[in-house]
Order: structure tokens, then C-alpha cells, then sequence
């Protein structure tokens, strides 16, 4: 189990437009399109105990957060290869939390992923332990009005994430908060009792405004932690970028979950 207290990870790395590493080799790419995030302040010793060993929340100003995250996955493809046909474009709703690590990284962790693919929730599964969820996900533009909509299939369970906004054409102010959310070059995830970082690069974010006209965050509760009841703290809106993925690389010292 995680511990709370952030004063056992090394200097934070910098909050940067982009990535302060450069890849040693691209394990994978795609596109994000279309990502909406929405944000709320989270418990840090709930948030603790469910990150992976050798990991603890990254606080702003003493505060942590939870992030459900929309976009359109495309192009996903390996190393310098054509991205794959039809498994390669998906819908994703996610819930991810705020993590730094022995060496000051900041990340995320992911605590579900609801995909409408198949094939890469069983590959992230085996391959990165990543909660990958198979269910019914859709995106929808009416006009200038963005619908995401996501629910398990197999479960049994109903919990899910919505969010229906209004977009607009005009550059969105970002206060650093919004920086300390969305600036992350890399994941944090656990294999076998094994904790492992994944990098990540990609162009620096351009948000535009938005308003949010509703949402739902049952997927919130369902992955662990108290579903948010108040209106978010942070909403943005993005086009998409193009990412590439790094190679994973184990966090130093022992971490297996005793």
C-alpha cells in the first residue's frame, strides 16, 4: 500500500509544455482527438492507497486530484509502423489520479479505462496491466456541442462517465493548476508487484473554451474512490494531439507489494 506523505520522492520534475525527456526508442503511437477533462479535488490519503508501490500522490499547493478523462483514440500503431486497421480507433473514458516517484517524476495512474475495443483492452491488460474495461463508449458533435457516454458491458455494473459541453472557437486561459494536470510525461503502473514508469512525449496542449452542461461521474465511485457531487474544479477542452510512447523502465529499489 501507498503511503501519503510526498516528502519521500526526490525534487518534482518540473511542470512543462512538454516532455523534459527525449525517447530512447518509440514503443508505440497515437492521436488523442477531441479530450475533454474534467477535475476534482480528491482525499491525498485515499488517493495513497491506491497508487502503486513506490509511488505517492503529487500535490499542488497540498491539494490532489482525480481526473475522468474523454478522447478519440486513432492511429494507434508500433514503433514506426502503419497504424493498425479498425483496432486502431476507439472511444476511451478514463479515471486517472496524480503520482511522483522516488526520482521526483510526475505521472499518472490510471484506476480504469473504459474502451470500445476488444482487442486492445485484452492487449494493455496482458501486456501493462492497465485496467482496461471492454464497454459501450460513443462520441458524439451536434453543432458545437461535444457528447461522450460510456458503460460497462460484462460487469454487471452501471457506473460510467458522461459529459456534454458546449465548445467554443476562442483560445482558453490555463491557470497552473490546469498546467499541473494536464503537463504529464509519463504513467505509473504495476506488473507482478513490480512498479514501472512509462514515458511519454507529445506537442504542448491548445485548449479552447468550453462550457460544461452536464455530466455524470459514477465511474469515479466505481474505480475506488468518493464520487464527485460538486461541479468540477477544472474543465478543458483540446483538439488532439499525436503522442509517442517510450519503453517502460522499473522505479529503483525493491517495490514489490509486500
Amino acid at each position: 500500500m501507498a503511503e501519503c506523505p510526498s516528502r519521500h520522492t526526490g525534487p518534482a520534475e518540473a511542470t512543462a509544455r512538454n516532455s523534459p525527456l527525449a525517447l530512447s526508442h518509440v514503443l508505440f503511437r497515437q492521436s488523442w482527438h477531441d479530450v475533454v477533462f474534467l477535475h476534482w479535488e480528491a482525499d491525498p490519503y485515499e488517493v495513497a492507497r491506491l497508487l502503486p508501490s513506490g509511488t505517492y500522490p503529487d500535490l499542488f499547493h497540498g491539494r490532489t486530484f482525480v481526473g475522468l478523462v474523454f478522447f478519440a483514440m486513432r492511429n494507434l500503431a508500433f514503433g514506426h509502423a502503419p497504424p493498425l486497421p479498425y483496432v486502431g480507433a476507439f472511444t476511451e473514458v478514463n479515471v486517472r489520479l496524480y503520482s511522483r516517484d522516488a526520482l521526483g517524476r510526475r505521472a499518472v495512474v490510471f484506476r480504469s479505462l473504459d474502451c470500445d475495443r476488444l482487442l486492445p483492452v485484452l492487449a494493455a491488460r496482458a501486456g501493462f496491466g492497465l485496467p482496461y474495461r471492454w464497454s459501450h463508449a460513443s462520441r458524439r458533435w451536434h453543432d458545437n456541442r461535444l457528447v461522450y457516454r460510456s458503460r460497462g458491458r460484462r460487469d454487471g455494473s452501471r457506473a460510467g462517465g458522461s459529459a456534454w459541453m458546449e465548445v467554443g472557437g476562442k483560445p482558453a486561459r490555463t491557470r497552473p493548476m490546469d498546467d499541473f494536470l494536464t503537463q504529464r510525461w509519463g504513467l505509473h503502473e504495476s506488473v507482478r508487484g513490480r512498479t514501472y514508469y512509462l514515458p511519454n512525449t507529445h506537442p504542448a496542449w491548445t485548449f479552447l473554451d468550453c462550457e460544461l452542461l452536464g455530466w455524470n461521474a459514477s465511474v469515479v465511485g466505481a474505480a475506488g474512490l468518493a464520487e464527485p457531487l460538486d461541479h468540477p474544479v477544472s474543465v478543458l477542452y483540446a483538439p488532439g494531439v499525436p503522442v509517442r510512447f517510450g519503453p517502460p523502465v522499473r522505479l529503483p529499489g525493491r517495490t514489490d507489494v509486500p
